[in-house]
């Protein structure tokens, strides 16, 4: 016997309505586990799958209970009992186990079993009488399609006298025409008082079978037809009571066994296709608005595009601006170096004058000094002549020196009138250079005027392709939140969907385990592939 340590004193509970679903191979090995089994067990499915059975097997549990549920389902017969599972951690949880055959063609393919939640009452006696085959204490007792039941000679000597309900109504034939024999010979030999007792006691024999048979056969039958036609009207809830073991009791563990397992596979079914019907109205929801998130997309990419264009028109007329810009400012650049030679040459002949203007200043200074010493000469020569009167001996060499002084400043003066010829020569000269630059200056301000209206232009164009780039700017950003919004949904519907494929795979695994008319279940499947009805 498989030992599965370690285990702990905790108990998992069953929640009310929902039940454990599995089935094996001939071989005890695990074929199939609904997702509550996979739950409660603690075991991942690809752990279960193929793996044998007694993987669950608590330590609590006797080698007699096994043995009796193999034997019993190995006969073809169902079987019903109390089992303490082992969960993957060491936990343990109780089920009221219902095991029973799968049948194909006549011959036993593997087995169902379908645990649900047992009652604490159920649960407290099975762990006291486990307890007691497991210690070797369990003398004249023993376990019978899942049951203790009590075990000695007599009880043996009982069970091998019990009569099948086919023996019953056999006799029922055959004592009542045992009697008719009897009383047919007596009356032919004018009446025997053995046979006539005889007869009379076959009579009564057969009353008392007639009406054992009434309530072996008729009540049951009854019951079962009131089970049979609630099952058949879809009403699961009913609770098939079983008080007998002849051939009506098994008829009626058949239809509990029946029931139980009809409930398990509907309940699983009704349970996984609540899931997919929420995932398919979250699909069909995120797809909704997916589908309006995709066409305000689409109209901001309209936008994008017609935001685009004009961006791109509002670029060609910047760069042909630009163009523009950039031969005026060529030009104005040339006009500006022109300019600047005229000044130039405007600074160099106000130099010019400059030199002469200190130059007649130096001119005039001896003008000045020669025209004192004249004037002093002139004075010392009237002095002189004063003097001398009729004698102007004197007067003579003053005269004679304010020639020679009048000769310099005569002299002087020719020089003046060449050096004022010469600047006025230059600042003729100057003036037209002045006049020059002035004009080439305004064409210099007219080109820096052309100039400024050009980026005028280009600082229109450049508010224009600001507006522009806003506009796209906000377009991308809209496209970027929906696209990200899109990527959430769509996430979300893969999601769903894979829950979607994961329950409906459940579905087909739950309700392969049935033969749907004359089509049988599929036991052998391939890890993580749906079974199907073949």
């Amino acid at each position: 016997m498989r030992t599965n340590l370690p285990v702990t004193a905790q108990e998992v509970l069953l929640e009310e309505g929902k039940t454990i679903v599995s089935t094996t191979d001939l071989q005890g090995n695990i074929t199939y586990a609904n997702p509550y089994f996979i739950d409660i067990s603690g075991f991942t499915e690809e752990e279960l799958i193929g793996a044998p059975q007694n993987i669950l097997r608590h330590p609590d549990m006797p080698v007699e209970a096994f043995a009796d549920m193999w034997a019993t389902v190995r006969k073809g017969l169902p079987w019903t009992g109390m089992v303490k599972n082992r969960c993957k951690n060491g936990d343990f949880y109780w089920v009221a186990a219902n095991v029973t055959p799968v049948i194909e063609n006549g011959k036993p393919v593997g087995y169902m079993s379908v645990r649900t939640k047992p009652g604490r009452d159920m649960v407290a006696q099975a762990a006291a009488a486990y307890a007691v085959f497991r210690d070797g204490k369990a003398q004249g007792q023993r376990i019978s399609r899942g049951k203790v039941v009590a075990d000695g000679p007599l009880q043996r000597l009982w069970t091998g006298m019990r009569l099948s309900l086919a023996a019953r109504v056999a006799l029922a034939g055959v004592l009542p025409a045992v009697a008719l024999a009897a009383c047919a010979a007596s009356l032919f030999n004018n009446g025997g008082n053995v046979l006539a007792t005889f007869a009379v006691l076959a009579a009564l024999a057969a009353l008392y079978l007639g009406w054992t048979l009434h309530g072996a056969i008729v009540a049951p039958l009854r019951a079962a037809t009131h089970h049979a036609r609630q099952m058949a009207g879809g009403d699961l809830t009913a609770t098939v009571d079983v008080t007998r073991d002849d051939e009506a009791g098994e008829l009626l563990a058949a239809l509990r066994q029946m029931n139980v397992n009809l409930r398990s596979i509907i309940g699983d079914v009704r349970s996984n296709f609540e899931l997919i019907e929420r995932a398919t109205g979250e699909i069909a929801s995120g797809n909704m608005d997916l589908s309006g998130r995709t066409e305000s997309q689409a109209s901001s990419l309209q936008e994008t595009a017609s935001s685009m264009e004009q961006l791109n028109s509002t670029v060609r007329q910047s760069a042909t601006n630009v163009a523009d810009a950039d031969r005026l400012a060529g030009h104005a650049a040339d006009m500006a170096g022109q300019g600047g030679d005229v000044v130039s040459q405007v600074v160099a002949t106000m130099g010019g004058i400059s030199a002469s203007s200190h130059r007649i200043l130096d001119i005039i200074g001896i003008i000045d000094g020669i025209a004192f010493q004249t004037n002093i000469l002139a004075l010392n020569a009237a002095v002189e002549a004063a003097r001398a009167g009729e004698q102007g001996r004197g007067f003579a060499v003053v005269a004679s020196e304010v020639r020679a002084l009048a000769q310099r400043s005569a002299s002087a003066a020719k020089e003046i009138k060449t050096l004022i010829d010469q600047s006025i020569d230059k600042v003729d000269a100057g003036t037209q250079l002045t006049s020059s630059a002035g004009a080439i200056m305004a064409d210099v301000i007219a080109s820096v005027a052309q100039v400024k209206q050009v980026m005028n232009d280009i600082s229109q164009t450049a508010t224009e392709q600001s507006t522009g780039i806003g506009q796209v700017n906000q377009a991308v950003a809209s496209i970027d939140d929906i696209t990200q919004q899109n990527a959430a949904l769509v996430e979300q519907a893969a999601a769903a969907a894979g829950e979607l494929v994961q329950q409906t795979r459940c579905v087909a695994q739950a309700i392969a385990v049935f033969k749907v008319q004359g089509q049988a279940a599929t036991r052998g499947m391939s890890r993580g592939q749906p079974r199907l009805a073949a």
